[in-house]
């Protein structure tokens, strides 16, 4: 008899849903879900900034040093000082004046979820936290997993279907929380791109990429295009959808 497992939860201020699809006994998909979820809430209780009493709030505080927390901070802090770089300074964690390293620790906590589940024995695997999601493997019956970019505009509606195994799909907008990037030199709210999708093997770096590309607003555009082993979709704000040619599209007859 074959097993499969779907477990929603609510964690990091969202909906977090897990599909393990791995022929494997009913207690150890529990099992690997258990796991999977009570990694992310230690995520939450390190480093979510609406916990007044979590490392990074206390961090930005000046409550306590660097080396006073987690390592995981640390890690975390190093990454994001590199794709500071790696953005020219668009993926900025100090944008609002207070240390927020939120645009890349959601994707990297689900990647790092993800790597545990294949040391683990998962080999097929989806775990969506907000519509930053990573694959491994495929559903039974197929070949890749189908991943749907929700539509900007209309919520129960997508704009795209990815077909994907083994891979990041990242997806910033301002179409659920409003205008809350910001262009890290001139302090204001970004509304030129109204949905950016970044397609790559990493989620917090295709995370990062994706909250990098809404804060340059249209000049993203031609970034994100450059931008070497990662593919992208964008919906602007005047309601113009473009892709780039590698972007792992189902074609709409079959989606």
């Amino acid at each position: 008899m074959t097993h499969s497992l779907v477990r929603v939860e609510h964690v990091m201020g969202m909906a977090v849903s897990l599909d393990l699809d791995d022929d494997l006994p009913v207690d150890e998909l529990e099992r690997l879900a258990d796991g999977v979820f009570d990694w992310l809430r230690v995520v939450d209780r390190i480093f979510s900034t609406y916990q007044p009493e979590s490392e990074i709030s206390r961090l930005a505080r000046g409550e306590l040093r660097r080396e006073e927390c987690s390592p995981l901070v640390g890690e975390v802090l190093d990454r994001c000082a590199e794709l500071w770089d790696e953005t020219g300074g668009y993926f900025d964690i100090n944008a609002g004046g207070v240390l927020d390293p939120s645009g890349y620790v959601k994707g990297w906590s689900v990647q790092r979820a993800c790597d545990s589940l294949l040391a683990e024995g998962s080999a097929n695997h989806c775990l969506n936290a907000g519509g930053d999601i990573f694959v491994r493997g495929a559903p039974r019956g197929r070949e890749r997993w189908r991943v749907g970019v929700r539509h900007p505009w209309e919520a129960m509606a997508v704009a795209w279907v990815l077909e994907v195994t083994d891979t990041a799909v990242a997806t910033s907008g301002t179409y659920e929380r409003g205008l809350h990037v910001l262009n890290p030199f001139t302090g204001a709210a970004v509304d030129e791109l109204r949905s950016v999708t970044v397609v790559g093997p990493e989620l917090g770096t295709a995370d990062a990429y994706a909250t990098a590309a809404l804060a340059m607003g249209l000049a993203g555009i031609d970034w994100l295009a450059a931008l070497p082993g990662h593919e992208s979709a964008v919906i602007t704000e005047d309601g113009r959808a473009l892709r780039s040619d590698g972007l792992p599209v189902v074609p709409p007859k079959l989606a």
